[in-house]
């Protein structure tokens, strides 16, 4: 993981992080009152016998097995046993092997971290060399701030995504969710915001992705804002254990540059992989689902993660969190949707059937919301969304009549107007990755439909 910071002059191997684990092992193993012992072994956990009285739920013990010193979580205490969930797939454990209680799981981030890409545990996997240890480290399980001590969010700032700009703006300090179907492109639009120029620093989680796609995400999509990112990386064929951690230790991370004034940007990818985690966690220790296959724990774990975002205490920087939502079946009223939906300050929602018409990104204006956006414009600005919308649902409303012939010029003077300028929206809305952020929306905008049909739309000048 990292390394122990030395006194200024001192020599010491560069220990690796199962190396300091043996270590301590070692000495913990010789007192007895530390350990307990392997009672059973099932699939996806295994019950230790006495730990019961030293250790609490969401603690780390280490076993020690013939291919070295592993982690595994408390994931469930009874009086006489505990369950344990071991980090790493495949671990050889063996019945009487002696398990030792280490604690809260903790790391220690530091500003050189940035433009690396680490593991949950915060090793690095990016043949970067060992990383260097920050002066604290800190538990991935934290809590957020009080509510009454934390700044308000207050400040706009430009994302570069038209259609996020104009109809959701963002705020510093805001969590944001982006909720579509599998292949509909969330890691794509997710790939344009951690572009962002607003922005000190970006932590990137990447929970259950595609092995193949994480080092295209990072060399090309990032390309030069790596130096200022660090990424947190659980592949899909990684433990639940390693992917339930992943936005943990991101968010972790991302805490300790907001504690030093700097406007951080957070991205998961995806928080239902997250959730799919810790109920595959939840199941192996055999608690019950509630919610179409969910343990109530899932339930739990959401709020407690996403509330560590937003704006710090008084005095340090913000974490605006995008979090992504995957969908199952497009249906976006699932547990997970709508769980997080109630906890986000806001939701852009992705449209298969944009998708399929080539509008991409394919955000649907009229379901996206954004609960800070009159923070983020100008009274004249929200007057003109306003309209955009009303002209926009009244061209899609009427879709069906006007493809059967029922529409007649002049007999609707607000469905004339949204006949002609609606399509020239949607196709300034239209933006491809490779293309430059935008710098101001509303200006492409105007410029639009001004070339088009000689000026803005009606009632919004």
């Amino acid at each position: 993981m990292v390394e122990d910071r030395l006194p200024e002059g001192a020599v010491s191997p560069k220990l690796s992080h199962m190396a300091v684990l043996a270590s301590q092992y070692a000495q913990a193993e010789n007192a007895v009152a530390h350990g307990g012992h392997v009672r059973t072994i099932a699939a996806g956990h295994y019950t230790v016998a006495g730990l019961s009285r030293q250790v609490r739920l969401g603690d780390f013990v280490a076993h020690r097995s013939p291919t070295g010193v592993h982690l595994g979580e408390v994931v469930r205490v009874e009086p006489e046993l505990t369950y344990v969930c071991p980090i790493e797939p495949g671990e050889p454990i063996g019945i009487q092997d002696t398990i030792i209680r280490k604690g809260a799981f903790r790391i220690a981030p530091d500003d050189s971290w940035c433009g690396r890409t680490i593991n949950s545990l915060g090793e690095p996997i990016d043949g970067l060399g060992p990383l260097t240890s920050g002066l604290e480290a800190r538990s991935i399980s934290n809590t957020a701030p009080p509510s009454m001590m934390r700044k308000r969010v207050e400040t706009g700032f430009k994302t570069g995504v038209r259609a996020i700009d104009i109809f959701s703006p963002l705020c510093l300090g805001q969590r944001l969710g982006i909720f579509a179907g599998s292949g509909v492109g969330k890691s794509t639009l997710l790939s344009m915001l951690a572009r962002a120029d607003a922005f000190d620093k970006v932590v990137i989680a990447l929970v259950g992705e595609r092995g193949r796609e994480v080092r295209e995400f990072i060399e090309d999509t990032l390309g030069s804002h790596m130096q200022k990112s660090v990424a947190v990386v659980a592949t899909s064929d990684e433990s639940p254990m390693l992917r339930k951690m992943a936005p943990l230790s991101a968010i972790t991370i991302a805490e300790h540059f907001r504690d030093r004034g700097d406007n951080v940007l957070l991205i998961v990818d995806s928080v239902t992989r997250f959730a799919h985690a810790i109920r595959e966690v939840a199941t192996a220790s055999g608690e019950p689902p509630i919610a179409r296959g969910y343990p109530a724990s899932v339930f739990t774990e959401l709020p407690r993660l996403l509330e560590r975002a937003g704006p710090g205490p008084e005095g340090t920087g913000t974490i605006t969190a995008i979090i992504s939502i995957l969908v199952d079946g497009d249906n976006h009223n699932d547990p997970i949707a709508d769980s997080t939906r109630g906890i986000l300050d806001g939701h852009i929602v992705l449209q298969r059937s944009l998708a399929e018409e080539g509008r991409y990104p394919p955000i649907d204006p009229l379901a996206s919301v954004s609960r800070l956006a009159r923070k983020a414009w100008t009274s004249d600005q929200e007057k003109l969304v306003s309209r955009l919308k009303a002209l926009v649902h009244r061209y899609e409303e009427t879709r069906d009549l006007r493809l059967i012939g029922g529409y007649r010029q002049g007999a609707d003077a607000d469905l004339d107007i949204a006949v002609r300028q609606v399509p020239i929206i949607y196709d300034i809305l239209k933006q491809t990755p490779g293309e430059e952020p935008s710098a101001d929306a509303f200006t492409d905008l105007a410029t639009a439909l001004r070339n088009a049909s000689g000026g803005v739309p009606a009632r919004a000048k």
